[in-house]
């Protein structure tokens, strides 16, 4: 009998331990659940640290004015500062080189993507530089992958302002800040075409932002988001992964962000601390297009800020739209990048942290 009791009571400590375990466990898991949404408190000290209440006003503008420019992407490479952004003349996109070497005065350099013939891209390539270092405060400048520096890109045949069937295409080269023609000859990354298409991405596809996620949170080593427009017309930013740069697979079922209506667009990523920021413009869910960010701890839950814009129309020259950004730290100073479209035509205009205006350091 007494044997009987021990064996019962071992066995009553074994379940009791293994009810424990269970619990722990089980709250391991809601943990990691209540983790993937960043709390207000870090939302408003993200807000803090990103926001520019200052407009320095317009920074650059294409040496002819009477076209459009569009989109910058912003690098570092030998102390010098370089933006690739896109011009837009009636016929289509190509892709510009500009250098500066304080971030405040600009001057365009010349032409690396350019129309061609009889090609899938002939009349639209809309380039952005992929592998730029995404640490807030780092040193911003890119990687080189396998040999070549890489570039994605909005390309299309069809000739006028974003016509046709848009797909994301893929350029490399040898040499980072030369102006002469990227190589293009490759075929599209991804299509609104493709068999593995969703509904939010089955029209066209717009600007793709291509980064290296150091502790591959999906698996992946690489991970490009994108906007584009499906069912409903209006664009929201989804995403996709790949090994190699080459192969591209699409991630998830639904939109990182949407407000299923409107525009969500042109994410631009950098990581403060643990948290990854996504800067991104909206348009049309309320007047005009401004700027927005949101936060996340894996690259995949995003957690959509609530409060006032970061950039919004205010001025003559961006009464119209405040939006595309592309955000940086340098010497303690938040300057983001945005294209402002109103009095002066589409330009690329700038606000930053700091009064840097009025000398302001």
């Amino acid at each position: 009998m007494k044997h009987y009791l021990n064996i019962h009571t071992m066995l009553k400590g074994f379940f009791f331990i293994t009810v424990l375990m269970l619990s722990l466990m089980s709250c391991g898991v809601t943990k990691e659940k209540l983790d993937k949404t960043v709390s207000d408190e870090v939302m408003q000290k993200i807000y803090e640290e990103i926001k520019t209440p200052y407009k320095y006003g317009i920074v650059f503008q294409h040496p002819d004015t009477t076209k459009m420019i569009d989109s910058p992407t912003i690098f570092r490479e030998n102390d010098t500062w370089f933006m690739t952004y896109i011009i837009y003349d009636g016929q289509g996109y190509e892709t510009w080189l500009a250098l500066s070497a304080d971030l405040l005065n600009w001057e365009s350099k010349g032409k690396i993507l350019s129309f061609t013939e009889n090609t899938w891209d002939a009349n639209q390539k809309a380039g952005y530089v992929a592998l730029v270092d995404i640490d807030w405060g780092g040193d911003y400048s890119v990687e080189k992958y396998q040999g070549n520096y890489w570039m994605t890109y909005l390309g299309g045949s069809t000739i006028g302002y974003e016509a046709g069937t848009l797909k994301i295409g893929l350029a490399n080269t040898t040499t980072l800040t030369k102006v002469h023609e990227w190589n293009t000859k490759n075929t599209p990354l991804l299509s609104p075409e493709d068999k593995d298409v969703r509904s939010f991405e089955n029209k066209t596809i717009y600007k793709s932002l291509v980064f290296r996620d150091t502790e591959k949170h999906t698996g992946y080593p690489f991970i490009m988001y994108y906007n584009a427009k499906g069912e409903g017309d209006y664009e929201s930013i989804g995403m996709a992964v790949s090994n190699d740069m080459k192969v591209w697979k699409r991630y998830g079922k639904n939109p990182v962000i949407t407000r299923e209506n409107g525009i969500c667009g042109d994410a631009q990523i950098t990581k403060i601390g643990d948290v990854y920021v996504m800067f991104y413009f909206g348009a049309f869910w309320k007047p005009g297009g401004f700027e927005r960010f949101a936060t996340s701890y894996d690259l995949i839950n995003w957690t959509d800020w609530t409060g006032e814009d970061l950039v919004a129309p205010s001025e003559e020259y961006d009464k119209t739209y405040a939006h595309k950004p592309w955000v940086i730290k340098w010497d303690g100073v938040v300057y983001h990048f945005y294209n402002a479209v109103g009095s002066e035509g589409r330009v690329i205009a700038l606000a930053t942290s700091h009064d840097k205006r009025n000398g302001d350091k």
